[in-house]
């Protein structure tokens, strides 16, 4: 079950292109929790999973993997990836050993 989305945007030539993340419900998977998302990147749809001992853990797990997949592709990269309008960052905490690589809004509160 879907439970939340957000949305980046890249910026090209022919103008913005969104990239929608879905985050799905955590679920019980092999002795563990998983929680499934998926990123829309233009060369095609990544769907990942986080895994932890519960649904919280799982959770938080995910959204760290979807910051460290945003903060490491080559649209970051070349600066043509927004979230905000007005805002550098795009929303999702990563895990401490990548934290140089924040951004705006992001390298402040999270």
């Amino acid at each position: 079950m879907l439970i939340l989305t957000h949305t980046l945007y890249l910026n090209r030539p022919e103008g913005e292109i969104p990239i929608a993340i879905r985050i799905y419900r955590p679920e019980p998977k092999d002795g563990c929790w998983a929680c499934t998302f998926e990123i829309d990147w233009p060369e095609g749809t990544k769907t990942m999973s986080g895994a932890g001992l519960d649904a919280l853990q799982a959770l938080v797990i995910s959204l760290q993997m979807i910051g460290i997949q945003i903060y490491t592709s080559t649209y970051h990269h070349d600066g043509a990836l927004r979230a905000y309008d007005n805002e550098e960052g795009y929303g999702f905490p990563i895990a401490r050993n990548v934290r140089d690589l924040l951004v705006g809004a992001d390298k402040i509160y999270l």
